[in-house]
């Protein structure tokens, strides 16, 4: 009951759907005043649906500064394992590794993989391509929310957060089931943490041991988030600018960094983008600073109006919109390989 009331009085802990309802009308709005029920189709030209779901990571990937992003490589789930086996090897991996979708969101079938015998399984297990990639032990991990109007020079860092992965330290007394019980986010997770790690849930950790419960950096998967929004200044919004006009393609979204420092981010160095969000990135600096609903809603809407401006613009210097029946299937056919996907995470 407790627990219940404690989601019920905190928004951050409602449904996407109870969450974004009330503000629905507005999106709405948005759809009509550009004549496009998918008028962020536009907002980045070059990523498939704008980047508001379903895209590949490697059409992301390949936009970006190569020094800037993890090794990757792209594995079809078909492929014989001795085959994965050898191209692996050839690519010049090292244990440990992470792999995940090529089209994925919310960290579904993210997994850090230790040995061959991990990734056998992955790999029987896994109903699509996927990609394996770098684990990028750089001490620092944020998000950074950016948007640029395609007439402008000068883009907006709007959002910019620290990230804490969901974890628990050992006591040297207690097992892991009791240490997830006492956690403030993992005890709302028990049946995933259950299904992930329930085999190991009589382990008892030594002092002062860290064990990650999720490697996904996202909020839907547990992560603490630290709002960083007085380091935003002239240097932030330098690099993101040069970014953004890598390709000249890429207007609105959100970066998720490892980085060495903070300090060293502002200087354009010592960091390694692992994604880049199109316009169905959600502004993630709404959570964990103790923001009021409302604000919440400002700050969403800002964001709205944002891309809004953006995909009208871009549409208006002919880049098309998409039909209604093409965004229909595309979403369609998006929600079943996610359904596929969660039912083999």
């Amino acid at each position: 009951m407790k627990k219940f009331y404690q989601r019920l009085t905190n928004w951050e802990r409602w449904n996407f759907y109870l969450l974004y309802f009330p503000i629905s009308f507005v999106w709405l709005w948005h759809c009509i005043r550009n004549g496009s029920f998918w008028f962020f189709s536009a907002s980045n030209p070059t990523i498939t649906f704008g980047g508001f779901e379903g895209e590949g990571k490697k059409e992301m990937y390949d936009q970006l500064p190569v020094h800037l992003i993890p090794r990757t490589t792209y594995i079809l789930h078909d492929l014989p394992f001795d085959e994965v086996k050898k191209k692996i090897s050839e690519a010049g991996f090292q244990f440990p590794f992470i792999v995940k979708p090529d089209i994925g969101m919310k960290g579904i079938l993210f997994r850090r993989i230790s040995d061959w015998q991990q990734l056998e399984k992955y790999h029987e297990k896994i109903p699509v391509e996927y990609i394996v990639q770098d684990l990028v032990t750089l001490p620092v991990e944020v998000s950074v929310f950016y948007y640029r109007y395609p007439w402008e020079k000068n883009g907006v860092v709007s959002g910019f957060i620290d990230k804490e992965l969901l974890q628990v330290t050992g006591d040297g007394l207690s097992d892991l089931r009791s240490l997830i019980q006492d956690h403030p986010r993992a005890k709302y997770r028990m049946e995933e943490m259950e299904h992930r790690h329930g085999h190991r849930f009589e382990r008892v950790l030594p002092q002062g041991e860290i064990f990650y419960l999720s490697y996904a950096g996202n909020h839907n998967r547990g992560a603490h988030f630290t709002n960083l929004h007085k380091e935003i200044d002239a240097d932030l919004h330098r690099v993101f600018d040069e970014l953004s006009h890598y390709t000249n393609q890429f207007y609105y979204g959100r970066y998720d960094i490892k980085t060495s420092s903070i300090e060293d981010l502002k200087k354009g160095r010592n960091f390694v983008i692992l994604e880049f969000n199109g316009c169905g990135a959600e502004p993630n600096h709404i959570y964990d600073c103790g923001m009021k609903l409302s604000s919440a809603y400002g700050v969403i809407l800002q964001h709205w109006r944002a891309l809004s401006r953006i995909s009208r613009y871009n549409h208006k210097m002919g880049v098309p919109y998409w039909s209604f029946m093409k965004g229909y299937r595309f979403l369609r056919s998006s929600k079943k390989h996610f359904e596929l996907l969660e039912k083999y995470d």
